[in-house]
């Protein structure tokens, strides 16, 4: 069965970096787009950024790009979120997801199809 774990989120400062990793098991990890979304309490989930299943395109939102990074790792089956210059509006937690493979556009959740628990960042101010 498909299983994707993030681990990484914790508590930091702002200004300060964390690297969100998610590990994904049960499935040819290097075949599928990937993607990182965040929710807040009260807030929908929102888009964060996107990578190509070849790692060689990506794609963010306006409130992360410049600061967030995304990549992968297809060997180890791992996607990662390098986060900088975080702020206090970061503040959520991060899912990783597994787009399907015709459904577009990746910045919405309806296009992914297996997505993980979670991993809370707070960032105070």
């Amino acid at each position: 069965q498909v299983q994707l774990v993030e681990s990484g989120g914790g508590l930091v400062q702002a200004g300060e970096s964390l690297r969100l990793s998610c590990t994904a098991s049960g499935l040819t990890f290097s075949g599928y787009d990937m993607g990182w979304f965040r929710q807040a309490p009260g807030k929908e989930r929102e888009f964060v950024a996107t990578i190509s299943w070849r790692g060689d395109s990506a794609y963010f939102a306006d409130s992360v790009k410049g600061r967030f990074t995304i990549s992968r790792d297809n060997a180890k089956n791992t996607l990662y979120l390098k986060m900088n210059s975080l702020k206090p509006d970061d503040t959520a937690v991060y899912f990783c997801a597994l787009a399907s493979s015709y459904a577009f556009p990746r910045s919405a959740p309806g296009a992914y199809r297996y997505w993980g628990q979670g991993t809370q960042v707070t960032v105070s101010s």
